[in-house]
């Protein structure tokens, strides 16, 4: 590992945050606090803290010994001096003549102690950073030193590899009583400048920003040059029996090898079992519990590896790297065996079994832990956040793509630390006791329940013809309800662009609605991203003008294949997978005003939205059992592609209106838009109890009320 510490850049961060009043020793701690946040072996998603201790002044214009450090909330790669909270030292160091502290009472006094008292709770680790007595303290869970914190050996090994530098401290759980041990063995060890704690991460300190960071990258390095010397010394004498180890170790992967998953032949695409993941887990989810999850799959050479080796042995069984990991891993993967074509029936009814032995074991670990306890906790959901799936790879598991994509990552870094911990050694984790005591912990759940659900979290939304106008309103509509999206267009650089502007886990393809290969690898490729798909709006149309008596029948075809064909493509595509997932959908169309009140010279237009109109009847019709709702959405006057601006001011100048008097023209005299329109799919979305409805959204036409 390479120090990234620039004087420059640092330099450059001291003038930048002094023209805020930021003290010059805060604003290096905000620097090299990002250099470890932006390094995923260091630091990921939120974990480790940084401090500094310096003076300010209080309100009173008195100058007052303060711990900034960092608060609840902030990621070190983003952090934000104000993403550092300064806490008066002087109370807090009168803390440590207590015997005992409670979380509660230790979080209250923190927050007590705020210098502002609008700033974010400090780390629960701020009273270990107040009682060392260095300047600058940085605290990671670097992946090489937990792979060392790991060892049944451990303290052992941190002794030869860093002598006298590192203390190594047992495992204790993060609060009071970790502070109190930490200060007293970093007294008693004058010298060094570090700790390792064993089962949990790593500390450095110095008097200076650079000296803190530097060292931090000094010690992982050693750790790291530790772990590729043994692994070296142990290849040999295990080369001889790695082939009969491997085969034994797999499950149903014998024809594995390190290539990307469509390589490997015989085997189920993520696309097609994903459905099935998603219906079991709706099956377990206890009642008060999403329905809906969200599936992120990592098939790349090392996720492959693990899913195909270590991680279909019980090592994979014995629990987190680092107690932090809970939270994100329910403590272990659930795990699959690749899925065969051909025999994906018998696939999935081991899949199955073995999800729901692993919530009763989930359950027997709640019960057994509870009762420990005193049988003061409620059990969160007991179903899996990561799984592991051999010839196809890993499985992150969340509420939202957001959250199962840092759950992947989570494990990404929990398999790296199990395959250099085996590999080097002995893996050997946190016990259940404290992984259960870090994932019950009263302030990790208070964490876990600040945040409210939006009302379409979990829920997958398809969009087509959604790189402009109505489909791009409806896409952006439906993401501000928490909905994941997939944006579809045959223009792929226009779906892209409004990707890009809801936010980068929603997926953008190029796809031509009226050929069958190209929607049926769009859908393939939603269900890999996403793990299935529970909204489609099909919104992709095209408005041919011309008499019927001289209509040309390419035209007419034309017309039928883009506003009839394409969404019987669509629907049948949707509805196939709805019917895997077992968690009903959303079939919404949109047809036109012009299926009730057609146009002249517009006939090739209103008779195949009417005939699709049609078609969302007989789909509400037909899979209403399903639990499958199938709505249409009536429009008129939208500015887009159809209607654009200078269709718009011809039409206006031959009616002798203004522009605004021809879009208004309506019994509201209002103009309509896109937005309007995108604000109707959602509602019709989240009725529960409605299908084969039509919502009109055209400002008010007689000739076009359906009732």
């Amino acid at each position: 590992m390479k120090s990234l510490w620039s004087d420059q850049d640092a330099a450059a961060c001291v003038a930048h945050y002094g023209a805020q009043n930021v003290p010059p020793a805060l604003a290096l701690r905000t620097y090299s606090a990002r250099l470890l946040g932006a390094n995923p072996k260091l630091v990921l998603h939120g974990g480790g803290n940084t401090s500094v201790k310096l003076s300010m002044t209080d309100v009173l214009g008195d100058a007052v010994p303060v711990l900034c450090v960092k608060g609840s909330g902030w990621d070190l790669a983003t952090i934000e001096p104000a993403g550092h909270p300064a806490v008066r030292m002087a109370n807090l160091h009168r803390l440590r003549q207590l015997d005992r502290l409670s979380d509660e009472d230790m979080v209250n006094a923190l927050r007590t102690n705020l210098l502002d008292n609008t700033a974010p709770t400090p780390s629960v680790e701020a009273l270990l950073h107040a009682y060392v007595p260095h300047t600058f303290i940085d605290h990671t869970h670097a992946l090489a030193a937990i792979a060392i914190a790991d060892q049944p050996d451990s303290e052992a090994l941190c002794r030869q590899i860093y002598g006298d530098e590192v203390v190594w401290v047992p495992y204790v759980m993060p609060g009071f009583e970790l502070a109190q041990v930490v200060a007293r063995a970093v007294e008693a060890h004058p010298l060094a400048y570090g700790v390792l704690l064993a089962k949990h991460g790593l500390f450095s300190f110095g008097d200076t920003a650079q000296a803190s960071y530097e060292r931090m990258i000094d010690f992982v390095t050693r750790a790291e040059d530790f772990i590729a010397a043994r692994k070296a010394n142990r290849t040999t004498a295990a080369a001889s029996t790695t082939s009969d180890t491997a085969s034994e170790a797999l499950t149903d992967s014998a024809s594995y090898t390190a290539t990307p998953v469509t390589a490997c032949v015989n085997v189920a695409s993520m696309a097609e079992v994903a459905p099935y993941l998603r219906a079991a887990m709706a099956d377990l989810a206890p009642a008060g519990s999403p329905q809906h999850w969200i599936l992120d799959l990592r098939c790349d050479a090392q996720a492959l590896a693990f899913a195909n080796g270590i991680g279909q042995t019980e090592v994979a069984q014995r629990g987190v790297a680092t107690p932090d990991h809970v939270i994100r891993m329910k403590g272990r993967p659930l795990v699959l065996g690749a899925p065969r074509v051909g025999q994906l029936d018998a696939w999935v009814t081991d899949m199955q079994a073995r999800m729901a032995d692993f919530v009763a074991r989930y359950q027997a670990y709640f019960e057994r832990n509870n009762t420990r306890v005193g049988g003061i906790k409620k059990m969160l959901d007991p179903l899996p956040r990561v799984m592991l799936i051999a010839q196809l790879g890993m499985v992150g598991v969340g509420k939202t793509a957001a959250e199962a994509s840092v759950n992947a990552d989570v494990m990404a870094s929990w398999m790296a630390v199990v395959t250099d911990a085996d590999a080097c050694g002995t893996y050997e984790p946190v016990n259940e006791a404290h992984e259960f005591d870090m994932e019950y912990w009263s302030l990790e759940q208070a964490k876990l329940g600040k945040s409210t659900a939006k009302p379409m979290a979990g829920r997958v939304v398809l969009v087509t013809g959604a790189g402009s106008g109505i489909g791009a309103a409806t896409a952006r509509a439906f993401a501000a309800q928490g909905a994941e999206l997939a944006i579809l267009d045959l223009d792929g650089a226009a779906a892209q662009t409004v990707a890009s502007s809801i936010g980068h886990l929603a997926l953008a393809l190029p796809c031509d609605v009226t050929d069958a290969d190209s929607l049926r690898c769009a859908f393939a490729a939603v269900v890999q991203r996403f793990g299935g798909v529970d909204i489609v709006v099909s919104n992709a149309g095209v408005a041919l003008s011309g008499g019927m008596l001289n209509l040309p029948d390419d035209v007419l075809r034309q017309s039928f294949e883009v506003n009839f064909f394409a969404h019987q493509r669509v629907a049948q595509a949707a509805v196939a997978i709805m019917k895997q997932q077992r968690l009903g959908g959303v079939l919404l169309f949109n047809v036109s005003k012009q299926a009730i009140n057609p146009g002249p010279d517009f006939g090739a237009y209103g008779t195949s939205k009417a005939a699709l109109l049609a078609l969302m009847r007989q789909y509400a019709l037909e899979h209403g059992k399903d639990g499958i709702r199938v709505n249409a959405v009536n429009a008129d006057r939208i500015r887009s592609g159809l209607l654009n601006d200078e269709t718009i001011a011809k039409r206006a100048k031959a009616r002798g209106l203004s522009e605004a008097d021809y879009m208004g023209g309506n019994l509201l005299g209002k103009e309509v838009t896109a937005q309007d329109v995108a604000q109707a799919f959602v509602v019709s979305a989240q009725l529960p109890k409605t299908t084969g409805n039509v919502i009109t959204v055209d400002g008010g036409n007689v000739a076009a009320m359906l009732r």
